[in-house]
């Protein structure tokens, strides 16, 4: 009935016809692709094409439309699930009718049996016995097209829900402000889209099962009854009396599931942290620790996954004694009750018996996979049930008093580009409103067209100001209006990974005038024209190959093209270097591109604030004063009085500003240029191992030496143990039945057989627990091993490694390939083992029992070889297609995760909905394909096995006439080899299937092990080192020559230098001239390649590298906070007391800050995004200070905070530094003129040394040409 539901569909691309009923029910199809899968790689062209229905986007219409009745209808708690039932429910109601009709026929089987054995044992009749057999085969095949049928129409519905939910849940992440998402951390969401949806969609499996198990169960157990009387209860008995025992085990398996995903998301989200922070962590040293604390969170995640791999294995156990057990206690009281045991009742309860197995087997699976899928859709429904962000241009406060709008209000807002009246926002969705609020009753009109510079010192809420107008805030109080469309540059800028032109295009089309003035504008023209392959660049992940100064750029030339009525700028100005501020100022912000439009600068640029139509002053969330720049006191803002700064130049326009900007893009490009050509190389190599055939040999050897040699040889023996003891059982029982029918009195008692039947039957069990329990130790000792080697291999790679690896691929080893090798491997592998073993065991019966049956093995050995060597070429090839289209899914939605206030701001929602759909899109050919091979697959073996049931069967009906030389024995016998000839069918396709499965889930092994053999860090020196070394904190360079890769010019070439003992010295350059470098040097983060450096007379290359770094100090350009206690983030190794804490905190200006926060204690978030960047440099510069330790590096340390933040760094370091040695690499002039000493660096070499007062004086040295240039 379900064929002619989907008669249309399937077809191959190149043939648009229909295909015929035949060509369906044998999937014809795919044969096409099978034929190219043997010859060729496959690519995406040749995978089939998808039916109308299975269109992810259609899929998402149907259930988005279905979600949004059920939310309307149930807003306090709407459930996914329902809407799931209104869209789906019908095809799956009418699936389920197809599997009533499917498992009615799995009886027809023993039924004949049973008449086929009493026919052989009277001996009548010629023809009913061959009528029998060939029926016995029929029945077989039909059975075999309706299963591949149910299960083809099965998958296409689960494909169908699997696309619907991911696009609702992207869609979703697109709509819902970041306030609003902040209930939910980075890591769950992520789970929500990769292990939630997968779960919700298993619901499908389980429900129809949850009804046809104890169908199937009823209907055996009645004709159980026809064959045996009441004898049957006794082990109806057993398997009932473990079914709570299962329920319970079950329950304490979704416990500790819960608890493990618990674990694992925090486990994840720290080795995230601990990725992205790599090279702030090697420079304080504090990798070891950090690995130790995620080594924590990993214990206890084991331990979880300890107790349900135990708790898995005692279902094992039971499940698999069931049947020993239940033969045993059937036949045994059936003859002490005092039946006589005949062959025909025996098999026919043995062939009943086996087809309970697998119901019962699967029951508890079905129940863990349904309370899993339930969890999942109560997660996500309380993630799809976040109220989203409001796309009108109007938020109003859901307060209770409505504020009325009279005709005078109406008209300021037409001139008005944004109106803020009253507004009071917070972050958090908590009931504390009024204590984490960020703006507090702000009110604000700005006109159109005007030119507004938002300034206030660190954390007052600038950045949120601006998040507010954008709706991304909860707004508590008061009203916002904004008219006209906005662009937006956030202060991290967002890079897309894709071509330079793809990033600012953002989903516009192409206009070579506009974005030719655009580039110019900003400055990036140069840039480009430097670049390999022009703006067609690849950017890499979040922009990775290209400058902090570029990327800021980049973001702004995307708003500029986009050529929207409101332009939100956080903080551009402050990434890049004193000329391009100022060209960007003058030819992008007040520039003809952008003079028509209403802007808003978060700024500390003084030259820009000085532009401003407007100037905004903010203090802790109110708005302190507002006014004409002109006007702004120096009170008001005492970062403004140019005490602070020695020249404010503010009106020298310089003429060449442009050519210096050429020469800064040029070194740019060739410092950053050292990732670009790595990046490209390592894409090539990854992509290259992918495409390997079969997994090889020595990835199962690492696999066995990881869970211990002696344990693998346990679990093979007591595997092959078990099964022979079972065949042992079914033996001993034939040779029972027939003693006793023969029509003497059997040789022995009952009870002799008896016994030696309970025998077999406790050596079984015995075998099965042992086989249960070594392989739950074995999965979990690799699981430890990998995830421990694994971990300590990337703690000591060198940071190039690092830069040349996008962080996701290798979060990605850590995250689903070790769920793989926790979780999914053992249990795989173990079911391999069971069906290997079982498969072994048939084949020596049905030898032993029928000698001709030796005659079929090897032609029938070589079909399915055949077979299974044309599918599993193809199927190894979709695999891989499938992960390939599998990543994109996973990596856009990363990437949208990060950047959706930009995304929301430019509304380019339905640009990035559209691309998420074609990744989805191809996942789902690639998942339709697979679909198709493995069930034509399924459907052959299937028909051989027919056969092989209808030649056994005909050869017994012969051998009965006496026509064949070799007699056939008993009925006994015959009866086994037919009990033993049914399940041979669904043993050789789950042997293949867990087959290919094993060898996929081995990929993952595969995949840990390559990162097991990456390059280590130099980790141990010849001398050791006093523990308050460095004494004086004299450092000398001499000759030092460093690049980042063979292929690369030197990026400091034979640099001399001594500083001082208790020197400040600064070092300045052009972006790219090799500042960092010297630090890199001074750290090891990249090992020299000429020269030495010596600090107090000891060559650093003879010191243990992570002892030289916890002797130095260092404040990282990007400053970084941990999640934790902000104790934790200040002195992890909890060496001071806090008393000295809050000396240093008071002494770096942000003890106020941190007492408002909540003290030591308070608990930092994500990124430390409670406090502002400028708070977090300080707090970096305090936790430098906490280490006191004779030598400070700071690395541009002051780019991202105002002029009165900078200030307070720089006497903090002139007062509290005293006695050390002080390197400052700046970007700011200010920053180096109080200093003893400056360097200046170009291309790597050293230009200019001497005392920056000396060298002012001196108008022809390049500091005072710099000084001049500086207008900041």
């Amino acid at each position: 009935m379900s064929t002619d539901m989907d008669l249309e569909e399937g077809g191959h691309r190149d043939s648009g016809k229909t295909q015929s009923f035949w060509d369906l029910m044998t999937f014809k199809s795919i044969t096409s692709v099978l034929n190219r899968g043997v010859i060729k790689q496959l690519d995406f062209e040749d995978l089939l094409r998808l039916p109308a229905d299975m269109d992810p986007s259609s899929c998402h219409n149907t259930l988005l439309s279905c979600w949004r009745d059920q939310w309307i209808s149930n807003r306090s708690n709407p459930s996914l699930f329902r809407a799931i039932c209104c869209a789906y429910g019908w095809p799956y109601v009418r699936l389920g009718l197809l599997k009533v009709l499917n498992d009615c026929i799995g009886f027809a089987g023993p039924l004949l049996l049973n008449k086929l054995i009493r026919f052989l044992q009277q001996g009548s009749g010629h023809l009913d016995g061959y009528a029998l057999a060939i029926s016995l085969g029929l029945t077989s095949v039909f059975k075999s097209f309706l299963d591949t049928q149910y299960s083809f129409h099965l998958s296409k519905l689960k494909l169908k829900l699997r696309s619907g939910i991911m696009t609702v849940i992207y869609q979703k992440c697109l709509c819902i402000s970041l306030a609003e998402r902040s209930k939910f951390s980075e890591g769950e969401i992520q789970t929500f889209m990769s292990i939630d949806a997968d779960r919700t969609v298993n619901l499908c499996n389980s429900f129809h099962d949850m009804w046809s198990l104890p169908l199937q169960i009823g209907v055996a157990l009645c004709l159980l009854y026809m064959q045996v009387r009441f004898a049957f209860v006794s082990g109806i008995a057993i398997t009932i009396l473990l079914i709570p025992v299962n329920k319970w085990i079950s329950k304490l398996i979704a416990r500790a599931t819960e608890k493990m995903m618990k674990q694992k998301d925090e486990r994840i989200r720290r080795t995230g942290e601990l990725l992205r922070h790599i090279r702030t962590l090697k420079m304080y040293g504090w990798e070891l620790l950090f690995s130790s604390w995620l080594m924590e969170t990993r214990s206890s995640e084991v331990t979880h996954l300890t107790t349900r791999k135990y708790l898995d294995a005692w279902c094992v156990f039971f499940w698999a004694t069931t049947p020993t057990l239940f033969s045993l206690f059937t036949f045994g009281l059936f003859t002490l009750m005092g039946h006589q045991l005949d062959a025909a009742t025996v098999f026919t309860c043995l062939a009943l018996f086996n087809t309970l197995i697998s119901p019962l087997n699967s029951f508890p699976w079905v129940i863990n996979g349904l309370i899993d899928a339930i969890i999942s859709t109560r997660r996500l429904s309380r993630f799809l049930a976040c109220s989203e962000r409001k796309p009108e241009v109007e938020q109003t406060a859901d307060s209770p008093s409505p504020i009325s709008l009279d005709e005078q209000s109406e008209a300021t807002f037409r001139n008005m580009a944004i109106v803020i009246q009253d507004a009071c926002c917070n972050w958090s969705s908590s009931d504390e409103k009024e204590l984490n609020m960020v703006l507090n009753h702000v009110t604000l009109d700005l006109q159109k067209g005007s030119f507004v510079a938002v300034i206030g010192e660190v954390g007052s809420g600038k950045s949120s100001l601006l998040n507010s107008i954008l709706g991304e805030m909860h707004l508590l109080h008061g009203l916002i209006h904004s008219s006209g469309s906005i662009a937006y540059v956030p202060q991290v800028p967002w890079i897309l990974s894709g071509t330079i032109r793809d990033n600012i295009l953002f989903g516009k089309d192409y206009d070579p005038r506009r974005y030719s003035d655009t580039l110019q504008a900003c400055a990036l023209d140069v840039d480009i024209s430097l670049m390999v392959g022009g703006d067609m660049s690849y950017t890499g992940e979040k922009g990775m190959n290209i400058s902090g100064g570029q990327r800021a750029r980049l973001a702004l030339a995307r708003a500029i093209y986009h050529g929207s009525d409101i332009f939100m700028l956080d903080d551009v100005l402050s990434a890049v270097d004193a000329q391009v501020a100022h060209w960007i100022l003058c030819n992008a912000i007040l520039g003809p591109l952008m003079k028509q439009h209403t802007r808003v600068l978060c700024t500390h640029n003084v030259q820009a604030i000085s532009c401003a139509d407007l100037v905004v002053v903010l203090e802790k969330g109110h708005v302190k004063w507002v006014g004409s720049s002109a006007d702004l006191s120096a009170s008001s803002y005492s970062a403004f009085s140019p005490l602070n700064e020695f020249d404010t130049y503010l009106h020298i326009q310089r003429q060449d500003s442009s050519v210096d900007t050429n020469s800064e893009v040029q070194l740019n490009i060739l410092e950053k240029i050292t990732v670009g050509v790595s990046e490209e190389a390592q894409e090539i190599i990854e992509v290259e191992q992918r495409k390997e055939g079969r997994v090889e040999l020595t990835v199962y050897e690492n696999y066995a030496a990881f869970s211990g040699w002696l344990i693998t040889v346990v679990i093979c023996l007591s595997a092959i143990l078990m099964q022979a003891s079972r065949n042992g059982n079914d033996l001993w029982l034939s040779f029972w039945v027939d003693t006793t029918t023969g029509r003497g009195q059997s040789e022995y008692s009952t009870s002799f057989y008896l016994v030696i039947l309970s025998i077999f039957c406790i050596i079984n069990s015995f075998l099965t627990l042992v086989r249960a329990f070594s392989f739950a130790f074995g999965g979990l000792r690799a699981a430890v091993k990998v995830h421990n080697t694994l971990l300590h291999k990337l703690i000591n790679a060198p940071v190039q490694f690092f830069d040349q690896t996008p962080g996701g691929r290798i979060l990605n080893r850590l995250s689903s390939d070790l769920y793989t090798i926790d979780d999914s491997l053992p249990f795989i592998l173990n079911i391999l083992l069971a069906n290997f073993v079982g498969l072994l065991g048939i084949a020596v019966v049905l030898s032993y029992v029928q000698v001709y049956f030796l005659l079929l093995l090897l032609p029938f050995w070589y079909i399915y070889s055949k077979l299974q060597f044309f599918y599993r070429s193809t199927s190894r090839e979709l695999r891989r297609l499938d992960s390939v289209s599998r990543s994109p899914i996973y990596a856009s939605f990363t990437e949208t995760l990060d950047g959706s206030s930009t995304i929301r701001a430019f509304k380019s929602e339905d640009f990035f909905f559209t691309t998420f759909t074609q990744h989805v899109t191809l996942y789902q050919q690639t998942s339709y394909t697979e679909l198709t091979a493995s069930l034509w697959l399924s459907l052959r073996l299937q028909l051989l096995a027919a056969f092989i049931i209808s030649f056994v069967a005909m050869m017994a009906v012969i051998g009965s006439h006496g026509g064949l030389p070799v007699s056939f024995g008993t009925p006994g016998l015959v009866g086994l080899a037919l009990s033993y000839a049914a399940p041979i069918v669904t043993l050789l396709g789950s042997f293949l299937s867990s087959f290919t499965e094993t060898e996929k889930e081995m990929v993952s092994v595969e995949r840990a092990l390559q990162y097991m053999d990456i390059p280590q860090e130099e980790l141990h020196g010849c001398q050791s080192l006093d523990p308050d070394w460095p004494t004086r904190g004299l450092i000398e360079f001499q000759n030092v020559s460093l690049r980042y890769m063979p292929s690369l010019p030197d990026a400091l070439h034979e640099i001399s230098f001594t500083i001082v003992e208790g020197m400040q010295v600064g070092i300045i350059g052009r972006t790219g001239a090799g500042k960092s470098s010297v630090l890199n040097a001074l750290f090891r983060l990249t090992p020299i390649s000429g020269g030495c450096i010596l600090v107090d007379g000891i060559n650093i290359a003879d010191v243990p590298v992570r002892d030289l770094r916890s002797h130095f100090s260092v404040v990282p350009q990007s400053p970084c906070l941990f999640d934790g206690s902000l104790r934790d983030n200040l002195d992890p190794f909890r060496v001071s007391d806090d008393f000295k804490i809050w000396k240093v905190l008071e002494k770096c200006h942000v003890k106020d800050e941190v007492e408002a926060a909540g003290g030591l204690d308070v608990h930092i978030k994500e990124a430390g995004m409670s406090f502002s960047v400028g708070q977090r440099q300080l707090l970096c510069l305090a936790r430098a200070l906490l280490k006191s330790t004779k030598v400070l590096c700071l690395d541009e340390c002051t780019a991202n905070v105002d002029t009165q933040t900078a200030s307070v760094i720089q006497n903090t370091i002139s007062t509290e530094c005293r006695g050390m040695t002080v390197i400052t690499i700046a970007h700011r002039i200010s920053m180096v003129l109080n200093m003893d000493n400056i360097l200046i660096l170009d291309h790597g070499i050293l230009v200019e040394q001497g005392n920056p007062q000396a060298l002012l004086q001196d108008e022809f040295s390049r500091f005072s040409g710099f000084a001049k240039a500086s207008t900041m």
